[in-house]
């Protein structure tokens, strides 16, 4: 029996128009000798004993200069006479195992021939405190083997709650060394905690665990290097809290009111912690994001999953309609990982599957409450960080016209990119991302 009514099935789609959006956009010019003064002046602090190790914990996040942040900290440290090597700090993502998280770090490109420097991979934590409340606090054992540890993350609003400390250095410490276990334990919290467990957690940790600095990296609104600065260890707490404002200043967003239907063509856990960034389209597993003040969208169709994101499929459960290409190559091991250690099993629900694209946006259509659907408002982006051109319906060219931030971009007789997506097993690419770069 068709899913779709024939009718439906058949019925043509709204034409897109491709329209770029204009966000202020401090760059850094030189990521890789901006990193490196960074870690080498506060080296030169530290005043480190020749040889001393130090452990250079490196994340899942898709940080667009990751590899170059990471190599010019090893390059500092082997200046200054120390051994550097590479910790996976990501808590349960890559399947909460070290062979998953070293398959991340490769992913992202950070390597042993890439880094300059030697990948330790290991689950094992040892416990090294307890919280005022009585919460047991981990940390990996292999970093905690170091003289000096060094968390490298980017600082930016967190996907599931809002506090002064959110995504960055210091949720890295508390959750991303602390391996499959102890970021496990870290949830059982519960999100509406974490504005307290966070920092308070982070307090503890960096009063017992020697860090020399945290490499903190804010991007702008177009997933470019704004900002670099290395931390010193005693100031990562107050920092860090005026950098998360400093990164919320340069977020992206997507300049409408309304939108019926939202075509994101890749959710990764390199793109976002929850896949597609609640900051942007509003919805987590279990709801509107507390604080949210973009477009009210009223339907959500994923079509597939970034190359860099390990197959982990976290955050489709916020859609309403994804394609056959996703359910297929989607890797249910490191996504249920993920959703249970991070206590939202919502996130990782497959969403009604249909055998395209094109068929999923047909039935969000259908199921929007447009019934004129040359009058839709339908909007689609590349995926939740690369904002800086999206593609609309007609509806929206009233809201293009009236705001400055929009313009109708020149695509120099280039089609809109085609909808349909397809994929083989194991793939983890989506057709649409190499055929059409929106940027």
């Amino acid at each position: 029996m068709p899913v779709l009514p024939p009718s439906i099935a058949s019925r043509d789609l709204p034409p897109l128009r491709a329209v770029t959006q204009h966000f202020p956009r401090p760059c850094h010019r030189d990521v890789y000798a901006g990193a490196y003064a960074e870690a080498a002046a506060q080296l030169q602090v530290i005043q480190a004993r020749p040889g001393a190790s130090v452990a250079i914990g490196v994340g899942s996040r898709g940080i667009r200069d990751v590899a170059p942040i990471v190599r010019a900290t090893v390059a500092a440290c082997r200046a200054a006479g120390l051994a550097p090597f590479i910790v996976p700090a990501m808590g349960s993502h890559g399947s909460g195992t070290a062979a998953g998280q070293r398959a991340v770090l490769e992913h992202l490109g950070v390597t042993a021939a890439s880094i300059g420097a030697e990948i330790v991979a290991e689950s094992a934590v040892e416990q090294i405190g307890v919280t005022r409340w009585g919460m047991p606090v981990y940390f990996g054992k292999a970093a905690l083997a170091a003289d000096y540890v060094v968390p490298v993350n980017r600082i930016k609003p967190h996907t599931d709650f809002a506090g002064t400390h959110e995504s960055g250095l210091c949720k890295m410490l508390v959750i991303g060394f602390a391996n499959h276990e102890g970021c496990a334990r870290v949830h059982q919290e519960g999100f509406a905690r974490f504005h307290t467990v966070v920092p308070e957690t982070a307090a503890l940790i960096l009063a017992r665990v020697p860090v020399a600095f945290g490499m903190a990296v804010v991007e702008n609104a177009y997933d470019e290097t704004y900002l670099l600065e290395a931390i010193p260890g005693a100031r990562i707490l107050a920092r860090e809290a005026e950098l998360l404002q400093v990164a919320y200043d340069h977020m992206p967003r997507l300049c409408f009111d309304a939108i019926d239907v939202l075509i994101i063509d890749e959710i990764g856990k390199d793109i976002s912690g929850a896949g597609m960034d609640p900051n942007i389209v509003g919805r987590t597993g279990t709801g509107i994001l507390p604080g949210y003040r973009g477009p009210s969208i009223t339907r959500i169709v994923v079509s597939g999953l970034s190359a860099a994101g390990g197959g982990n499929a976290i955050g489709m459960g916020a859609a309403d309609f994804t394609t056959a290409a996703l359910a297929e190559v989607y890797d249910p091991e490191a996504t249920y990982a993920n959703a249970i250690a991070s206590g939202t099993p919502e996130s990782a629900r497959l969403p009604i599957v249909l055998p395209t694209t094109e068929d999923a946006v047909r039935a969000a259509l259908l199921s929007s409450g447009v019934d004129d659907w040359d009058k839709a408002a339908v909007v689609r982006i590349q995926n939740t960080l690369r904002l800086e051109t999206v593609w609309v319906s007609s509806a929206l060219a009233a809201a293009v016209d009236a705001q400055g931030e929009l313009r109708w971009a020149d695509t120099g007789g280039r089609e809109p990119p085609r909808l349909r997506v397809s994929a083989s097993k194991g793939s983890l690419q989506t057709v649409a991302q190499h055929a059409c770069d929106l940027a």
